[in-house]
């Protein structure tokens, strides 16, 4: 079974990222550890955690979305509602709570959920996120827990991936098919790039 180990990076969209990197590397502190790029067009990566990236392409034409609080229900198409960082104390919620509030965003009382205390703003995008810190003594890492009162058949298979629901892998790609291309990160955009 494959072994992940982090989010690689989130992918998300300016059409500023100046003001991006002011907000997520001079205010929340989070390094800029990579850029590629070219005249009209950039994607840039801040340093979240010792595995985890957060990624911003720029798009030129690109406004900041309205603010949808987070959680709160829409109709029609939708795909994302927000991300949550975590802190690794409370003392941090509450510098991070200050931080924002300062610097003129919009942030949240501390919310508690159960097993993390959160807070909730957006970032000059529009992009709605939490940052949370994990309540003392509450891992749902390691002690998964659903207290969903009218949960799905399927949610009650419980927390453990079951691996015969999906049809097995017969034929692996041999080593000698195995090409890596180099890019940018548009090429899905403009097709595949094949073998010359």
């Amino acid at each position: 079974m494959v072994q992940f180990n982090g989010i690689n990076h989130l992918a998300m969209v300016t059409g500023d990222m100046d003001r991006t990197i002011r907000f997520w590397r001079d205010l929340l502190g989070m390094r800029l550890v990579a850029g590629l790029g070219g005249p009209g067009y950039r994607h840039y990566f801040f340093q979240l955690s010792d595995t985890d990236l957060v990624a911003f392409f720029e798009w030129t034409d690109i406004k900041p979305m309205p603010e949808k609080d987070q959680g709160k229900p829409v109709k029609g198409s939708f795909i994302f509602d927000h991300v949550s960082f975590g802190v690794e104390t409370e003392e941090e919620l509450w510098e991070l709570k200050e931080k924002l509030d300062v610097a003129g965003f919009e942030v949240s009382d501390v919310i508690d959920h159960g097993f993390i205390h959160s807070i909730y703003s957006f970032d000059p995008n529009g992009i709605p996120i939490e940052f949370s810190v994990n309540v003392q003594g509450r891992d749902i890492r390691r002690n998964p827990t659903m207290i969903d009162t009218n949960p799905s058949t399927v949610t009650l298979e419980g927390s453990e991936p079951i691996s015969d629901k999906w049809p097995k892998v017969m034929t692996h790609i041999h080593n000698s098919m195995r090409i890596v291309y180099p890019g940018a990160g548009s090429e899905l955009f403009h097709g595949t790039k094949k073998k010359g």
